[in-house]
């Protein structure tokens, strides 16, 4: 469905229009898929209405869309701060079912005599709106199936740079925007996690770190975000065949696979985080990770000693305390966000990873970087 959109609109203009980063599961593509096939469910939609939209409507009777949700969809022009009307008709596609859009933190109704209020309704943008940080310099990683790492910023990075860096900028709280890309992240151990489990033999999560641990450094590298890495399947044979293809040594045991894929994670995070600071001239002191990915104390020392940087891992349920920060904000019990990260970073949940081997991973990333997949730049 990309290529279908680009034939009725340049790929750049796309991006020019919205900012966002290209992937397929954007809404764009699914909206253009339903234009495709003549659906009729675009000729008899009244509204259009995202997943958390719908329950907010569902509990209010409101027909909104939340801003920081909206702009995911690659349907929003961050500069004219509205739905990209002109490229979507241009596209083909039907514009008069869009919703008003309305800020996180809007008391949308009540349900039962309960308030009902727009979080950042963007899992994301909710998770980032918890960062436990005081400072600006700060990037921040959202570790899960996917990893998002990127920066708060004021205004939206749309530049020629930023397109072919395939980087996007979402909608943030309280005026920002989030700077970030998406990365292949703990995806990968799932899937070897499921192929081992198939093949008789279950590992728990610890289990896998722990094997990670035992095997020997800097064997072999892939780049997470190559697309044979995507679907479900067979993992473990991917990233040897990677690994084989590439000229490298080939991982043979469950934990140098294993290691593989944490070290070109770290490396990732590194390459990313790079690309990011030149899009935005802004200098990272330290690196907050949340989510459930923040639970993996390796990677998380492994991306401390990659990026040179203290990373900060936790809390583990950013999403829901983001979300519930924003709600408190405009309920009063809470005077901003600055005093809401406060709270979070009370809350003792955070452990602090220092770096070091700074020149074994400085090998290892020029190693690396002959492998990615995406367009370089060093900060």
């Amino acid at each position: 469905m990309m290529e279908a959109v680009f034939d009725r609109v340049p790929r750049s203009e796309v991006f020019m229009q919205t900012g966002i980063q290209f992937m397929r599961i954007n809404t764009l593509y699914q909206v253009m898929s339903l234009l495709e096939q003549n659906s009729p469910q675009l000729e008899i939609a009244d509204i259009l209405l995202m997943a958390p939209d719908l329950l907010n409507y569902w509990l209010t009777g409101v027909k909104v869309s939340e801003f920081s949700n909206a702009t995911t969809t690659q349907m929003y022009n961050p500069i004219l701060e509205t739905w990209a009307v002109e490229m979507l008709e241009s596209i083909g596609l039907p514009t008069h079912i869009l919703p008003e859009i309305v800020m996180p933190g809007t008391k949308l109704g009540s349900y039962e005599g309960i308030p009902v209020i727009a979080p950042a309704c963007h899992d994301t943008g909710s998770a980032v709106a918890a960062v436990p940080t005081a400072i600006k310099n700060h990037a921040y990683i959202s570790s899960g199936t996917w990893s998002l790492l990127g920066l708060e910023v004021e205004k939206p990075i749309i530049t020629e740079a930023a397109l072919v860096a395939n980087v996007t900028n979402e909608g943030g709280v309280y005026g920002t925007y989030r700077l970030l890309k998406n990365i292949t992240g703990m995806w990968l151990v799932q899937q070897c996690r499921q192929t081992w489990a198939e093949e008789g033999r279950v590992f728990s999560y610890g289990e896998l770190v722990e094997l990670a641990g035992m095997a020997s450094p800097f064997m072999s590298f892939i780049d997470p975000n190559d697309t044979v890495f995507l679907p479900a399947g067979d993992h473990p044979k991917w990233v040897q065949a990677y690994c084989s293809n590439s000229g490298q040594s080939v991982p043979m045991t469950k934990g140098a696979i294993l290691r593989t894929i944490l070290e070109s994670l770290a490396l990732k995070y590194r390459q990313t985080l790079d690309t990011l600071q030149y899009l935005a001239g802004q200098h990272v002191e330290v690196i907050h990770i949340m989510g459930g990915g923040s639970q993996n104390e390796l990677l998380n020392q492994m991306t401390a000693d990659a990026t040179g940087l203290p990373v900060y891992a936790g809390p583990i349920e950013a999403t829901v305390l983001g979300n519930a920060l924003v709600q408190l904000i405009s309920l009063g019990e809470i005077d901003d966000l600055a005093q809401g990260r406060q709270v979070v970073a009370g809350s003792g949940e955070e452990k602090l990873y220092e770096p070091h081997q700074s020149e074994a991973w400085e090998h290892a990333y020029k190693r690396f970087r002959q492998l990615s997949v995406d367009q370089d730049y060093e900060n």
